[in-house]
């Protein structure tokens, strides 16, 4: 069984409410504990979990805010193109977000609280060049990760091809283009297309979609992040699906 690290209080909040049974151990900084501190270890005693008190040398191996709490978890079940299929035939209109090759795990972490928090069916992206879900990922995606389906494909433009065989519209964000997303019909099954960080969406991924969209701007800075783009653009996508 594949064990994976989180951290940071409210992932591990988040972790314990969804699947405690998933829980191998939890471990804190030893010394006085702040109160959210102890109310997490109060509540991983009640459910009989496994907590360790630590020294800050175990701690030295986390890059990033840990806030002196680090726990080992049973890793997801990786979800696969078969999956994505499947998803896509059970689900009445579905909504999903490909991400081309991000990289930053702050962007994706970002990505899928969003996607929880609008009811995004699944989040795509590539095996290969793109960031799959660490401990970083977790942390910013308070939760999320374990809510939203990642799915990782092998070639991203045959997956979206695929589905748009079964009635998908596929929709990417793109600068070139004078439609924005507020002109765009987000009815319907639809899949969202975000560019990587700093170089927008590939060739094949633009040419792959059916439509392009932009966000309109009329400040001096020439794009968004890409993490802050999606929640633009899902908000106005759940807008309009939830009239």
């Amino acid at each position: 069984m594949k064990q994976q690290l989180i951290f940071g209080i409210h992932a591990i909040e988040r972790f314990i409410k969804q699947a405690p049974q998933s829980v191998f151990s939890i471990s804190f900084l030893k010394g006085r504990l702040n109160p959210r501190q102890q109310a997490l270890l109060d509540q991983a005693r009640s459910l009989d979990l496994q907590v360790e008190l630590v020294n800050k040398s175990v701690f030295a191996k986390i890059d990033g805010n840990h806030q002196g709490v680090m726990a080992m978890v049973e890793k997801q079940k990786d979800l696969s193109e078969a999956d994505l299929l499947k998803i896509a035939e059970e689900t009445a209109n579905p909504l999903f977000v490909f991400l081309d090759e991000v990289q930053d795990p702050h962007n994706l972490g970002a990505i899928l609280r969003t996607a929880d928090a609008v009811g995004v069916d699944a989040v795509i992206i590539p095996k290969n060049q793109s960031v799959g879900v660490n401990a970083t990922v977790r942390k910013v995606a308070c939760g999320a990760a374990d809510t939203v389906k990642l799915v990782v494909v092998t070639n991203l433009v045959r997956s979206m091809k695929e589905l748009q065989q079964n009635g998908m519209w596929m929709i990417g964000l793109a600068g070139e283009t004078d439609k924005t997303i507020y002109q765009q019909d987000f009815s319907g099954a639809i899949g969202i297309v975000m560019g990587a960080e700093g170089t927008g969406l590939r060739r094949l991924t633009r040419e792959a979609c059916d439509h392009l969209a932009a966000i309109p701007m009329v400040g001096s800075v020439e794009s968004l992040n890409v993490s802050v783009a999606t929640g633009v653009t899902l908000y106005e996508a759940f807008r309009q699906r939830n009239l």
